[in-house]
């Protein structure tokens, strides 16, 4: 995290200062809020030894977004942050240089990047261990089906979280129920479980010089590739030129596009339980368009 985003000064940053600083064992020269982040408050931090880096805090324990970028970047070459130090409360990681104004030179790029994320496979679906979007839990426990995981650990799993939350109705609750009854004819297995990032849209991609610099915010897990490509889609993040390439370097079955549009259920289903507003009716026309 870091780059040329539009910062703010927060009068209220002292204790994020202070915390800063001790848990790096510096003192803070400087200390400026940064735009984009979703989930949690995020600032870069000049040290008093001129070093720049990215301090994240927040409320969602953040020593499992360091667990997803260490294992990301332990295992694969996809480019993240490095962590310089996490624990539950605070997430410092080595600043990025780059924006989030992303030109068809980055999305090829990041269709590059993709591509060969989704190349590191695994014997099942899920992770070594929980991960998270945004505030909620992902349970990842393995499983051989796709189509069983897709509908217990994602779509169900929400669906039922919202639901005790109260901002999901039981009408809503019994529509999801019925589209995960179904999954076995809507959704393809893939020919094995492939890594994905889990949270690709525009302020989770850092570019400069026409390249993508870093990916933040990961929401991983082994699943189908169909899923990543639905969510850049959904968030209208890459456009034609990221297609394109993304095709060149791995195939995508027929049907996708009918397929998209039950993986976009996910994100809308989480955006009304985190949000609701206008989510709702888009959640409720998604639902009507499929046929339930």
């Amino acid at each position: 995290m870091g780059g040329t985003r539009r910062t703010r000064v927060n009068s209220e940053e002292t204790p994020v200062r202070e915390r800063v600083g001790e848990v790096l064992g510096e003192g803070v020269a400087r200390l400026e809020e940064l735009d984009g982040g979703m989930v949690g408050t995020v600032h870069r931090v000049v040290l008093e030894s001129g070093e720049t880096l990215v301090a994240k805090t927040g409320d969602t324990p953040l020593d499992v977004e360091a667990r997803m970028l260490r294992y990301l970047a332990r295992h694969t070459s996809f480019p993240v942050p490095a962590v310089e130090y996490a624990d539950a409360e605070v997430l410092v990681l080595a600043h990025v240089p780059g924006d989030t104004e992303h030109s068809p030179s980055v999305e090829r790029d990041a269709a590059d990047h993709l591509a060969a994320l989704h190349g590191h496979t695994a014997g099942a679906f899920g992770f070594p261990f929980d991960t998270l979007s945004g505030p909620l839990r992902q349970p990842n426990r393995w499983c051989t089906s796709w189509v069983a995981f897709f509908g217990e650990r994602r779509l169900g799993h929400v669906a039922d979280v919202a639901h005790e939350a109260g901002t999901v109705g039981d009408g809503t609750r019994e529509r999801l129920a019925r589209v995960v009854s179904d999954l076995g004819a809507l959704l393809d297995e893939p020919a094995r479980p492939a890594l994905v990032h889990g949270d690709v849209w525009t302020e989770n991609v850092l570019s400069e010089g026409g390249a993508v610099t870093a990916f933040l915010d990961p929401a991983c897990y082994y699943g189908h590739p169909e899923v990543e490509l639905a969510y850049v889609a959904w968030t209208e993040t890459f456009g034609d030129a990221f297609v394109e390439r993304y095709r060149e370097r791995r195939p995508v079955a027929p049907g996708f596009e009918e397929r998209r549009r039950v993986y976009e259920l996910l994100p809308l289903l989480e955006h009304v339980h985190l949000f609701g507003g206008r989510y709702r009716g888009l959640l409720d026309d998604a639902l009507t368009r499929l046929g339930y």
